[in-house]
């Protein structure tokens, strides 16, 4: 069913576009494209964002696997290291912390029109962008392979059936869920 759409390339486009405007409307709805409530959380005050991210990590993995049991996707995880992460997290971070914004709720406040994230934070990305493609050919092979890890998942890691994974994930993350909530973050 998916194979045929590999060769589409519109098709993929149009899919990818609509996927990126409802997840983009999703993000509003939920309330973490305001720079305010970014901010709180970073501040540890308001958790909207995390509740945001774990629910839609808990559904990713529950969909994802179900997907690929049904054999309707294949994973193709890329390749890891210490160095990638080490790096991508502090680029991330220091983005985050100026501006405020993830690249994602960068581009929903920005579709809602907030100007700071049409301006600042679109000018942010395309440099920033810009200058990891000029870079990064000359750290490819350098400090982003220490610690390389390669390209597997815990359960290939671990030797076990994906859902040993995923059923203890889903439950601690929906207990943290529940804790946030009655705690009233």
């Amino acid at each position: 069913m998916f194979k045929a759409l590999h060769t589409q390339r519109s098709l993929q486009l149009a899919i990818g576009f609509l996927v990126g405007t409802l997840f983009g409307f999703l993000l509003q709805k939920g309330g973490v494209t305001k720079y305010n409530v970014i901010v709180s959380q970073l501040l540890f005050r308001d958790f909207t964002v995390v509740k945001v991210m774990l629910s839609a990590v808990a559904t990713g993995m529950v969909g994802i696997y179900l997907l690929k049991g049904l054999g309707l996707v294949e994973l193709q995880p890329k390749f890891g290291s210490v160095g990638i992460n080490v790096i991508g997290g502090l680029i991330f971070g220091v983005g985050f912390g100026i501006l405020g914004y993830c690249p994602g709720t960068l581009a929903g406040a920005a579709g809602e029109g907030s100007l700071d994230a049409l301006f600042g934070g679109m000018a942010g990305l395309l440099i920033g962008t810009g200058i990891y493609a000029v870079v990064y050919p000359k750290v490819s092979g350098t400090i982003l392979k220490k610690g390389c890890y390669g390209d597997v998942t815990f359960p290939q890691l671990l030797k076990v059936n994906p859902w040993f994974i995923i059923i203890p994930m889903v439950a601690g993350i929906t207990a943290l869920l529940v804790w946030i909530e009655r705690a009233g973050l």
